[in-house]
């Protein structure tokens, strides 16, 4: 596992600075504000094309997290409809760049829905979306009602979405904070996951400020949560994909977490 491939999620500004600053081959960030519906926005000043190119010269993978306002679930037009807009135009603006993949949270329907017809929302979201990079759907830790939280939910979204056009373009995204959060046991969630999914494609490595099933998105720096260290390692070792720390502070702190996931692998 010394080939593991760590990076993290870092501020939009020049992410190729920042992926030099922790030595990291990928690196993850935003395209513009993630709680807008305005659009993205690039902010390397140099444009697209030029973080393209430096960003294959220099060997480095470029993921793209999207907006967390999408919920392309949702059965309230008012929410659905923009988040299908802005979720290709992110999809647009990775490609762009050359990202290896858009990374999208599960979203959610009302506590008053049928789940089934958010499952049905997420097929018609995929048939309607130009997947120009792999479409990687991550879990999440809260909701009662949400897509992506629970393992039945994450199966009925697979099992809805493999039927639309252009589902080769998905993958899924684990986080190991929300698995824990979202009261998944993580002694068996990758093959869980890979039982539903039938792959796994990025680790969202992060410990867990609160207690297993809190529903609770806060994410701790390793070795300072409430995850067991041993058990953390294992599940991003056992996931054998890329990994990007969403872990607290800087370039600092993330080559201090990626030195103690080493350490452990």
């Amino acid at each position: 596992m010394s080939q593991l491939r760590i990076g993290a999620h870092v501020d939009q500004t020049d992410p190729l600075a920042e992926a030099a600053d922790r030595e990291a081959p990928l690196v993850q960030f935003f395209l513009g504000n993630p709680q807008s519906y305005k659009g993205p926005v690039l902010a390397y000043e140099d444009g697209a094309e030029a973080l393209r190119t430096r960003a294959a010269e220099a060997g480095v993978d470029l993921y793209v997290h999207a907006p967390y306002l999408i919920n392309v679930a949702t059965t309230n037009n008012r929410q659905r409809i923009p988040s299908r807009k802005l979720l290709q135009q992110h999809m647009d603006a990775a490609a762009e760049i050359g990202a290896k993949g858009l990374i999208v949270h599960g979203g959610h329907v009302t506590d008053e829905d049928d789940p089934a017809k958010g499952f049905d929302n997420w097929r018609k979201a995929i048939e309607a979306t130009d997947l120009k990079v792999p479409l990687l759907i991550e879990n999440t830790a809260g909701g009662t009602n949400a897509m992506t939280r629970h393992l039945d939910r994450i199966a009925r979204v697979w099992d809805a979405i493999s039927a639309a056009e252009g589902f080769d373009m998905v993958g899924f995204c684990l986080d190991t904070c929300h698995a824990h959060a979202g009261g998944n046991a993580l002694e068996s969630v990758v093959d869980d996951i890979r039982a539903i999914t039938g792959r796994i494609d990025l680790v969202h490595a992060n410990d867990s400020r609160d207690d297993f099933d809190s529903g609770a998105d806060r994410h701790a720096n390793f070795g300072q949560g409430l995850i067991d260290p041993d058990l953390l390692a294992h599940v991003i070792k056992a996931a054998d994909a890329p990994v990007v720390l969403e872990t607290p502070g800087g370039a600092d702190e993330h080559v201090a977490d990626a030195a103690w996931l080493r350490e452990r692998l």
